[in-house]
């Protein structure tokens, strides 16, 4: 699982059969620290995430897990929304 921020919501009027249904945001991925690494990525929300919430991820084959489907072309999937994080690197 991966730290991220969602810092979009992307609108599509025509989606793959598997992923009607389901919100695309806009995702930064994030390190222990909150800082950003790496390139935004679109994520399938699981969680009922939405813009400004701190969250994590799955990705890869994974990414479909979550999801009430058995397959479906999805790279990314938030899997929940972070309450609060305790750590010596903050």
């Amino acid at each position: 699982m991966t730290l991220g921020k969602v810092i979009g919501t992307i609108w599509a009027t025509r989606k793959f059969e598997t992923t009607k249904g389901y919100k695309l945001l806009l995702v930064q991925p994030l390190n222990g620290r909150l800082e950003k690494t790496g390139d935004p990525i679109i994520a399938v929300d699981t969680a009922g995430a939405g813009v400004g919430e701190v969250i994590y991820f799955v990705t890869a084959s994974e990414a479909v897990i979550p999801m009430d489907v058995d397959m479906a072309p999805v790279d990314a999937s938030i899997v929940g929304i972070v309450d609060s994080i305790n750590s010596e690197l903050n």
